[in-house]
């Protein structure tokens, strides 16, 4: 999920999973996606279209302003959060739904809550959160630290990266604004935190490091996020949407996912994930203007493949029939090995390689079918609103 928006190679649903829901949901079960319980499994589905390898369930991150730390390399737990603390809202989110008719009775409606948590950007009123946090939602509110709580207006989402911004009137607040880093120079082991509300317990606190960089994770249409960054810190439904902060109190990503192994359990597993700061920050010009940012479509699902002569790639399990690919000649069994000048040993590096471009681009695709090497001309698409409408 950037470095510049994810513009994701897409392609028809492979069955794994999908993206955790927001925090934490009342009448509505806890937002819980179990993620797949391998980051392989995830992979494969991830390629183009990650029709979600892990069942994730979503998890609130808060993020803050700068400590006073050395960025990147150590973490001051308590500094860091008394300047990040008053930069992370609340979010509620009010839905309702209709329930089918009974044998003596009319449909009847609804209504449920969802919360998570979001991070204040700018002096303006402009929250960030994460997409599935407000979907679909009648009305939003939002709490400060003070205890304020104004109303909020969704100014735009992106279900592909599940990523949103909120809008407060800011007349009589007090504003904390969080800086926003990026995840370019971030580096396995370097310590973060997330502030959020799991389980309803406002304004909690949790440590720990990177676990791992560029993972894929799926997102809420069903299409594939890439750069996703692996954490060990405790996530649980109530942080989605909330600030993951590195060792210097700035954001480097929007809390998003938890593995659960398969399990269906909607807590903690150890391993989480967030949503990169760099894709968030390349969608909000588009975002605080209500425009939906478009992603590039490829059309194919993978998984990583290893052919003759030990050469590794992404094997194509799927080609959607009206998709770019199946229009310029991939087929299943093809095994891509380069896209552009950039070099595919798997799943991941086609994700990242789709990503970096835009629908109407025409790619050179590099693959290796029955032991001989073709190059095939595509072009790129505008990825479809989900993987379901997707073909």
């Amino acid at each position: 999920m950037a470095t510049s928006a994810p513009q994701r190679p897409a392609a028809p649903p492979v069955p794994n999973g999908r993206p955790g829901p927001p925090g934490r949901r009342r009448p509505r079960a806890a937002a819980a996606l179990a993620l797949a319980a391998v980051v392989g499994a995830i992979v494969l589905a991830v390629v183009l279209d990650v029709a979600g390898a892990f069942d994730r369930t979503t998890t609130v991150v808060r993020q803050s302003a700068p400590a006073a730390t050395t960025r990147g390399t150590s973490l001051n737990a308590a500094a860091l959060y008394a300047g990040a603390a008053p930069g992370v809202v609340d979010i509620t989110a009010h839905s309702s739904t209709t329930t089918p008719a009974g044998p003596f009775g009319l449909p009847r409606k609804a209504q449920t809550t969802d919360t998570g948590t979001g991070t204040v950007i700018d002096r303006q009123g402009r929250i960030l959160t994460a997409d599935h946090v407000i979907a679909g939602a009648t009305s939003v509110s939002v709490i400060f630290e003070d205890g304020t709580t104004r109303t909020a207006k969704v100014l735009g989402g992106d279900p592909a990266t599940d990523v949103a911004v909120l809008k407060v009137n800011p007349s009589g607040l007090k504003l904390h604004p969080l800086s926003l880093g990026s995840v370019s120079a971030m580096r396995i082991g370097n310590p973060l935190a997330v502030i959020g509300d799991p389980f309803d317990f406002h304004r909690s606190l949790s440590t720990g490091v990177i676990s791992g960089l560029d993972r894929t994770i799926q997102a809420p249409n069903g299409f594939t996020i890439a750069h996703a960054v692996q954490t060990d810190a405790a996530m649980n439904p109530g942080n989605s949407g909330g600030p993951v902060l590195d060792g210097g109190g700035q954001v480097i990503g929007v809390a998003d996912q938890i593995a659960t192994g398969g399990s269906g359990a909607d807590s903690s597993t150890g391993v989480g994930f967030a949503v990169p700061i760099d894709i968030a920050k390349s969608e909000l010009p588009q975002l605080e203007a209500g425009h939906a940012p478009a992603h590039a479509y490829l059309g194919v699902s993978a998984e990583d493949a290893t052919i003759n002569g030990g050469k590794s790639g992404a094997l194509v399990g799927t080609v959607a029939p009206r998709g770019p690919a199946a229009h310029d000649g991939i087929r299943a069994g093809d095994v891509i090995v380069k896209v552009g000048a950039t070099s595919i040993s798997g799943v991941n590096d086609l994700v990242t390689a789709a990503s970096s471009h835009r629908p109407g681009d025409r790619v050179a695709v590099t693959i290796v079918r029955h032991g001989t090497q073709l190059t095939r001309s595509v072009t790129l698409a505008k990825e479809p609103t989900s993987v379901a409408t997707a073909g």
